[in-house]
């Protein structure tokens, strides 16, 4: 029941980054009350019922640093649309369901996923710097794939076990939400395996709080022996400001190449407008485009799907103004599959 009017409140004013808090205390302090996320951004209070529907099945999370890029008072920002719950997420739809890509059947291990040949996933976190209502993994059992220090070990066997592992891939949650002092202890098992010569990271952490490429992050990437590729996930070139692009070089600097992966989202990005000035902008922070996946469909996310027919002609269009380094792949992710699926 709404007890007061949203939209008579006025926005709260964002911190400016040379003010902001260590990410740590951003990660702790992130917005996580519809209610809040409302009166931040004055939006009018019809949108709180549908806030508070889909928060009750997937909590709200948003950090100030990404709050700061939203515009206030616009239901339909992009960026907000990606955080916003909406009363959609209540509704099923045909084929959305909690497993879209079937990770159970690929859980080797606690917090061990091994899908494709040659690479293998570690659940390094459970947490996640901010929510995306459209997360493949906003149903994952989390609790059962996190894996205590000893319970690493059962991991780590499993790929000192397997000389066909070249590369581990840490992810999440958000693998950049652990400690530093639990990332390099990681960093230097994995590369005490003499077959393992890449580490890819997947992470949002450097986009939504970027003032987590810190000093003691770069202590441990930046000496590891491991090849270091990152995987951004940035879905639109607002979400990139003066804050993001300084962390990038500064990963940059530190050796590691830097990809990132879209999602297709209706109202979010799905023109060809949005999507050339999302390449365009990540090659200004040093970053290559590198998939442009349409939605997995996961339950409580029907209404951001574009047709695959309509992510065709969005790409075709995307190719007449940019060039072939900035074009990313249009690709699905199909469970049994030994790898992407282009489309």
């Amino acid at each position: 029941m709404i007890t007061r009017s949203l939209a008579d409140v006025q926005s709260v004013p964002l911190a400016p980054p040379q003010e902001r808090a260590p990410w740590q205390a951003q990660l702790a302090g992130a917005i996580r009350d519809p209610r809040e996320l409302c009166r931040r951004l004055g939006l009018d209070e019809r949108w709180l019922p549908g806030a508070e529907a889909g928060h009750a099945l997937f909590e709200v999370r948003v950090p100030e640093a990404f709050l700061a890029r939203i515009c206030p008072g616009d239901p339909h920002d992009p960026l907000l649309r990606q955080v916003l719950p909406l009363d959609e997420e209540r509704r099923p739809a045909p084929g959305y369901v909690t497993d879209p890509l079937e990770e159970a059947s690929h859980t080797r291990a606690r917090g061990l996923i091994h899908k494709y040949a040659g690479r293998v996933l570690l659940i390094t976190s459970p947490a996640c710097a901010v929510n995306c209502r459209y997360c493949f993994r906003r149903h994952f059992p989390y609790t059962e794939n996190s894996p205590s220090r000893a319970q690493w070990e059962a991991t780590l066997d499993h790929l000192r076990g397997d000389p066909t592992i070249r590369e581990a891939i840490l992810s999440g949650g958000d693998p950049l939400a652990a400690s530093d002092r639990h990332l390099a202890w990681l960093v230097a098992h994995l590369e005490a395996i003499p077959h393992v010569t890449r580490l890819r990271i997947h992470t949002r952490l450097p986009v939504v709080i970027p003032e987590r490429i810190d000093d003691g992050l770069l202590a441990w990437l930046g000496t590891t022996r491991l090849q270091k590729v990152m995987v951004l996930h940035i879905n639109h070139a607002n979400e990139i400001d003066d804050a993001v692009i300084a962390a990038c070089r500064r990963l940059s600097d530190a050796g590691v190449t830097l990809l990132n992966q879209s999602v297709l989202l209706r109202g979010v990005n799905d023109s060809v407008e949005a999507l050339a000035a999302l390449s365009e902008r990540l090659f200004e922070a040093g970053v290559l485009p590198y998939y442009l996946h349409v939605l997995d469909p996961v339950a409580g996310a029907a209404h951001f799907d574009v047709p695959d027919d309509e992510a065709r002609e969005l790409v075709a269009g995307l190719r007449e103004v940019l060039p072939g380094f900035l074009m990313p792949r249009l690709a699905r992710e199909i469970p049994g599959e030994g790898s992407k699926t282009p489309l």
